[in-house]
């Protein structure tokens, strides 16, 4: 509105004219200026002054609409809206039919949790025919990582949509709907994305995902967070702006950091401290936050944070203008992730914004340690975590060696016992066990059964 021409609004023909003749073509020209400004530029009286800016005014100004007109509108332009389903039944309820078209959602969640899964199962729902409830599109997929798996995919479509897949040529043809771009740098990227607003619309693209954006942002050598935080607003608003234009649901994945010892709370309606840094420490199971701060946490539209609490995978709905915070139970299988509950359960108080990897300490640290027979983590930490793509997990369990999947794009987490021979490592069994729970990421070292895994987990 600020862009309308002075000569389409209904001023005097004479002011009209003096504006023209001075080079004040649109709305903003005219209202960047004070009206003593105005008055000695146009050499008018301060009287016509008034009325010409009153009259500008009125006609850059958006109308006020009651939320009656509102969803009048939303009902006229139900083409334009639209959801992305998950398949998951309770999250597609929760948020009015899947993740919504023309605005940004965030998974953010620990390393393992099941993100990249989780898009994968987008991308293969956006690409799906829509007599099966997908979008019958095609999908660009920004895999930073190389954490995509073309195998897994179609692994998710063969065992969530027996029915669809096993037509003849469907997986191929499903797989060469999804445009996988891998980026080497942020400069890259941003090459890309700002090519990508005409062919989104030339070749029906339905969704655009970001996997990772927090790997982007960490890839760049140059020092400074407030560089880092200058690049990360141009794309922040770059993304929301295409969303909007192309009208399709844009999906990004953001790691996790430890909180830092200043950091006393990320927000001021969480939970207060008691005593300190070490009480929060103790009381809470986690101190991780989102990696890509607090201006990020603002830009998103829905925050879908996965999490691991006491040996249980959750998905919760931590912002959405269209639901309460909710928190759905899930596991992942060969078909991908799939809910325990579809009815969510509210969240209220810290447990919103929380994020989760590991049980609760039930006692004291010395305490915890005598009465289980390990206290193992993997050694380099969470940021290591992230980045590797693949982490096999080798370790004895009462008696009995396992090599677990514990994180893989490609397979659910999987256990396979094996021995050690002359001849090296081999499998007692081909068939891998499903693992579910607070098993997947145990790092047992012994055989009693009662051990803990390196997020905490008892098991």
């Amino acid at each position: 509105m600020a862009n309308k021409l002075i000569g389409e609004i209904d001023l005097h023909k004479r002011i009209s004219n003096i504006f023209a003749a001075r080079n004040i073509i649109t709305a903003k020209d005219a209202l960047s200026m004070t009206e003593f400004e105005l008055m000695e530029l146009l050499d008018v009286g301060m009287k016509e002054i008034q009325s010409a800016v009153r009259l500008i005014s009125e006609a850059a100004s958006p109308p006020c609409q009651s939320a009656r007109s509102l969803l009048e509108q939303k009902v006229e332009n139900e083409y334009l809206l639209g959801h992305l389903p998950t398949h998951l039944k309770g999250l597609d309820s929760a948020l009015c039919g899947g993740i919504p078209f023309g605005v940004l959602t965030e998974l953010v969640g620990p390393p393992g949790i099941g993100k990249s899964q989780f898009c994968m199962k987008l991308a293969l729902s956006a690409s799906f025919p829509k007599a099966y409830g997908g979008l019958d599109g095609r999908v660009i997929y920004i895999d930073v990582e190389s954490k995509f798996s073309s195998r897994r995919v179609i692994e998710m479509g063969l065992k969530s949509f027996p029915e669809v897949f096993h037509l003849k040529g469907m997986a191929q043809e499903m797989a060469g709907r999804i445009l996988v771009l891998r980026p080497t740098s942020l400069s890259d990227f941003t090459e890309s994305i700002q090519e990508l607003k005409e062919s989104i619309l030339k070749n029906q693209v339905k969704l655009l995902v970001i996997d990772s954006m927090t790997a982007l942002l960490l890839g760049e050598n140059k020092p400074g967070a407030q560089r880092q935080q200058h690049q990360l607003g141009w794309h922040i608003s770059f993304l929301k702006s295409l969303a909007e234009f192309a009208r399709i649901p844009i999906v990004v994945t953001n790691q996790v950091r430890s909180q830092n010892r200043d950091e006393t709370s990320q927000y001021s309606f969480q939970a207060k401290l008691k005593d300190g840094f070490e009480e929060h420490t103790r009381t809470y199971d986690s101190h991780l936050v989102a990696a890509l701060g607090i201006n990020w946490a603002h830009a998103v539209n829905i925050r879908l944070v996965l999490e691991s609490k006491s040996g249980q995978r959750i998905i919760k709905v931590a912002k959405s203008p269209m639901s309460p915070p909710l928190a759905f139970p899930f596991h992942i299988t060969s078909a991908g992730i799939s809910l325990l509950s579809d009815d969510g359960t509210e969240l209220k108080g810290p447990g919103i914004n929380n994020i989760h990897a590991r049980a609760k300490w039930k006692d004291r640290f010395q305490e915890h340690t005598r009465r289980y027979d390990s206290h193992l983590v993997a050694a380099l930490g969470i940021n290591w975590d992230h980045a590797v793509t693949i982490r096999l997990v080798l370790e004895a369990k009462s008696g009995q060696r396992i090599i677990k999947v514990a994180k893989s794009p490609m397979s659910p987490p999987l256990a396979f016992p094996f021995h050690i021979t002359s001849e090296g490592i081999s499998l007692l069994s081909d068939d891998g066990a499903e693992l579910k729970g607070r098993g997947i990421n145990n790092i047992h070292a012994r055989g009693h059964s009662d051990m803990i895994n390196f997020n905490g987990d008892c098991s």
